[in-house]
């Protein structure tokens, strides 16, 4: 597969703007089609271990009912076994689930820079005259802060897989390790260990999972914003001990895909917020869907902040906090709004319009 292009740092003209954005079209497809065909080899992968973990647990499930009469040696193989398909297992289907969240986030790039190109493809007489250079600089703009986002994003991603994922599971294995020396010099302790491992497996598949959740929920696609967003929402509050209210008001249904990513990843970025930084104890959310499109509004009891200071330093340190996050709404033609000061909280709405809302 193609590495990740790096973030682009070179000023384009209007005039490099078109090519560079054809050629980040088209390396974006050679990865969803390499992409495409490594998602149907896990999926294949996946249906077989899980087949075979089944089978496995099983024949573990068969020998604990008779344990005692079992030689050690044929114990330890058993469980070493089941550990090795379980393991195996978890760690194939949750690399399938992050090919399909990354074939997702792609293709919607794609989508991005092809409304990208059809908007330089067309006649001149559609631009209003004088404008034509700062809109295309101004694209140019936007995009190269897309890019850089993205592999911002990637980093961070990265960092949370060593930092979480990876480490857990490297611990499985010593513990596995420790496990088999002990078989035959002390069978009790090897037991105590094995109950040990299991929980282990148990709490490391946890932590997968809500990673997982967190890269990309899958439920976003099956069920929806609202659903979605409710679960979020409770495991937020459980986790960060901040409690939540959570109102969802106006019509339920569909959206299109972007309009429901681009909210979830707002209200994840907003409540995380929340917890680094608010010392809140209490947060309101509210998701309102109308005619007029979506509103959500996202109010904390915290310590608030000067906002003019905030945004100012978050340009001088070029993150991409609050910054990225106004760019994105406003890409989509909506506004966003913040209310805060120290010591009175921080109420945040944004809107999106929604075309084919009746």
């Amino acid at each position: 597969m193609n590495e990740p292009s790096k973030p682009v740092q070179e000023r384009l003209s209007p005039k490099q703007l078109p090519e560079r954005l054809r050629q980040e079209h088209e390396r974006a497809r050679r990865e969803a089609r390499e992409l495409e065909l490594l998602i149907r080899q896990s999926t294949v992968e996946v249906e077989r271990l899980s087949q075979h973990n089944t089978q496995v647990t099983n024949r573990v499930r068969q020998m604990e009912a008779t344990l005692d009469t079992l030689p050690r040696e044929h114990i330890r193989e058993m469980y070493t076994q089941a550990l090795d398909t379980q393991l195996r297992f978890l760690m194939m289907r949750g690399q399938l689930e992050q090919l399909q969240a990354k074939h997702q986030m792609l293709e919607r790039y794609i989508e991005m820079l092809q409304v990208a190109l059809d908007t330089f493809a067309a006649p001149a007489s559609e631009l209003q005259a004088g404008g034509e250079a700062s809109s295309e600089a101004a694209s140019g703009n936007s995009l190269i802060r897309i890019i850089n986002a993205q592999e911002a994003e990637r980093l961070l991603l990265a960092r949370r897989m060593h930092d979480g994922p990876a480490q857990a599971l490297t611990n499985l294995i010593l513990q596995a390790e420790i496990c088999e020396r002990l078989f035959d010099r002390d069978p009790v302790h090897a037991r105590e260990e094995l109950t040990n491992l299991k929980e282990s497996v148990q709490q490391t598949f946890e932590k997968v999972r809500s990673f997982i959740f967190d890269l990309r929920p899958m439920m976003l696609d099956d069920l929806g914003l609202n659903p979605t967003i409710k679960r979020y929402v409770q495991d937020f509050e459980a986790k960060s001990g901040i409690v939540c209210q959570l109102s969802l008001t106006g019509r339920e249904q569909r959206l299109p895909n972007y309009i429901e990513i681009t909210v979830f990843r707002a209200l994840q970025a907003l409540l995380s917020n929340v917890q680094r930084h608010s010392h809140a104890t209490r947060v309101d959310i509210t998701l309102n869907l109308d005619a007029q499109g979506l509103t959500v509004r996202v109010e904390d009891d915290g310590v608030g902040f000067n906002l003019d200071e905030v945004m100012s330093a978050a340009r001088q340190r070029k993150t991409l906090g609050l910054i990225t996050l106004i760019e994105q709404i406003e890409l989509l033609g909506g506004t966003i709004t913040f209310d805060s000061a120290p010591g009175r909280g921080t109420h945040v709405r944004f809107h999106l319009p929604i075309v084919g809302i009746t």
